[in-house]
């Protein structure tokens, strides 16, 4: 497997539980982050469309004094919020819709439907010329992004092979930069049109990616621990000889599948499949509640680094501190976002999810510390331009390498089946809803007429970034190299702190088979007894 990243994490005894990666399996797994792409470009394309002067003259109004109008035109400030942030609105409640439809139609249905529902709103952005038409579509887009965003990650989790399941999953982060690269690309290239194909354009490409995504995953089997779910297990082993690349009658196939029921069934014991169930079990290591909340709370870190503030509103904001080229300067962010990604395909099973978060979040806050003493020091000068330039490309850098992809994958990781979809989709909710947050929020406090924060906006990020630290070391777990069912069994045995050194011992199938053979035992001898008698 030397053409993949893989975990290194030792086995123990129990090392075959899934079939050898084949490059086949690892390609059908992978393309299902292409949904990225659709989270990025449609959060990535309204930063430029914001800072184009027919934008600013078709949708603002005239009589504004800030610097940034077009010959006066200019949109409210309350405006501009709403536009960025309604997005994450939509996509808060189709995150938290998507849980409960993924366990009755399917993983792949719900990303299918979402991609239905996201281009009916781009139809309604195309179509606009007033910010009362843009921004139901940007919401009914919104929902279409949070059905995929939410269960892309979980469809990703459950198909892959557990050694490059942090590499697959990362690709998602990796297809995300992708988008908003080709949204800042295509927004360089209308920004100057003084006609609708200025923002048009950006915004009909995003319909492109729903039909990629939604034409290709009829071709992708459907989740096997869905079927297991559903107690329809020829159709589970036929989906796992897909992905595996083995017959369906081969020995790995039928191990893991063994593996998937025997863990499922061990679960039900425990609990059920309500959203009740969903905040069970207290806050031990392998309660549900402690579960969900660090699910939450993940997302919740992830939207407190900050760099959304970039992408949403970096190239107006780079107008407002006197950056000139300010669009280039977006395009050289959004390049380095993509190109430090798939640094994470690697380090993400090598050095495994913890150290990425917590070393991660240290180099962005040492960034955001920097650039706002400086910008706060020598404010307007070159000096502090070109600080703010080359800290934040070493911001976005620290970013995209470990909590951009690390976050998604430890979310798609920490559930057991029964809850998995709807804790998967409660924590994709968080991010949105910080998303959401952030995008209303952060205008008033950097824009002239409001807070005028200006480069102490990142004093903010610095701290909340140093939350980040003391959260990915206290309570993040350590779950590269191990099946989803030996995560599960790893939590219920160890802590946060400790679990890097777990090693698997045992299968929930050998387990499983002990029970049943000690039922039988008992019932036999008590039919013996019963004879004697």
């Amino acid at each position: 497997m030397k053409w993949s990243p893989s975990s290194n994490r030792a086995q123990g005894d129990v090392s075959r539980v899934e079939a050898p990666v084949t490059l086949r399996g690892y390609l059908l797994c992978v393309f299902a982050a292409f949904g990225g792409i659709l989270f990025g470009y449609d959060s990535g394309y309204i930063s430029g469309v914001l800072a184009m002067d027919y934008f600013k003259q078709e949708f603002g109004h005239p009589g504004s004094k800030d610097p940034s109008a077009y010959k006066g035109y200019l949109y409210d400030t309350w405006q501009k919020s709403l536009i960025t942030s309604i997005l994450s609105c939509g996509t808060f409640f189709g995150a938290l819709a998507a849980g409960s439809l993924a366990d009755w139609i399917g993983r792949r249905t719900t990303i299918i439907l979402g991609c239905w529902v996201f281009s009916a709103g781009v139809v309604l952005q195309v179509a606009s010329t007033t910010v009362a038409m843009l921004v139901p579509g940007r919401l009914i887009a919104g929902v279409g992004v949070g059905f995929v965003s939410a269960i892309i990650i979980l469809y990703m989790s459950e198909v892959a092979p557990k050694a490059v399941r942090g590499a697959i999953v990362s690709g998602y982060q990796f297809f995300i930069t992708i988008g908003l690269l080709l949204a800042s690309v295509v927004d360089q290239g209308t920004h100057s049109r003084m006609n609708t194909g200025s923002y048009r354009i950006p915004m009909s490409i995003q319909w492109v990616w729903a039909l990629v995504l939604g034409t290709g995953l009829f071709l992708l089997p459907e989740s096997p621990r869905y079927h297991v779910k559903n107690d329809n297990l020829d159709k589970a082993a036929e989906a796992l000889s897909i992905l595996r690349g083995q017959p369906k009658d081969s020995e790995f196939i039928k191990d893991e599948l063994a593996e998937l029921v025997a863990n499922y069934r061990y679960e039900l014991e425990n609990m059920h499949t309500s959203w009740l169930d969903c905040f069970s079990g207290g806050w031990k290591p392998s309660g549900n509640l402690r579960r969900v909340i660090l699910g939450i709370a993940m997302q919740m870190m992830q939207q407190w680094t900050g760099v959304n503030f970039i992408f949403y509103y970096g190239t107006t904001f780079f107008q407002q501190v006197g950056l000139k080229n300010a669009f280039v300067v977006s395009m050289i962010t959004t390049a380095v976002n993509v190109g430090s990604t798939p640094i994470s395909f690697w380090t993400v099973e090598k050095l495994g999810r913890r150290p990425l978060l917590i070393w991660g979040a240290v180099g962005m806050l040492i960034c955001e510390f920097i650039i706002a003493i400086v910008g706060t020091a020598d404010s307007g000068s070159n000096a502090a331009n070109y600080c703010l330039i080359i800290f934040t490309c070493f911001y976005i850098f620290f970013f995209a390498s470990t909590w951009g992809p690390a976050a998604w994958v430890v979310i798609g990781e920490i559930f057991p089946l029964p809850i998995r979809a709807k804790g998967v989709a409660m924590s994709t909710a968080s991010n949105w809803f910080w998303n959401f947050v952030i995008g209303y929020v952060t205008p008033y406090m950097v824009d002239a007429d409001q807070g005028n924060l200006r480069a102490k906006v990142f004093f903010v990020w610095g701290a909340t970034c140093t939350a980040c630290v003391v959260f990915a070391y206290f309570l993040v777990p350590e779950t590269k190299g191990l099946s989803l069912e030996q995560v599960d069994r790893m939590l219920e045995e160890t802590t946060a702190r400790t679990s890097a050194a777990w090693v698997p011992h045992d299968t929930f199938a050998d387990q499983d088979t002990r029970n049943q053979v000690e039922k039988a035992a008992a019932v036999g001898g008590a039919e013996h007894h019963e004879e004697k008698v």
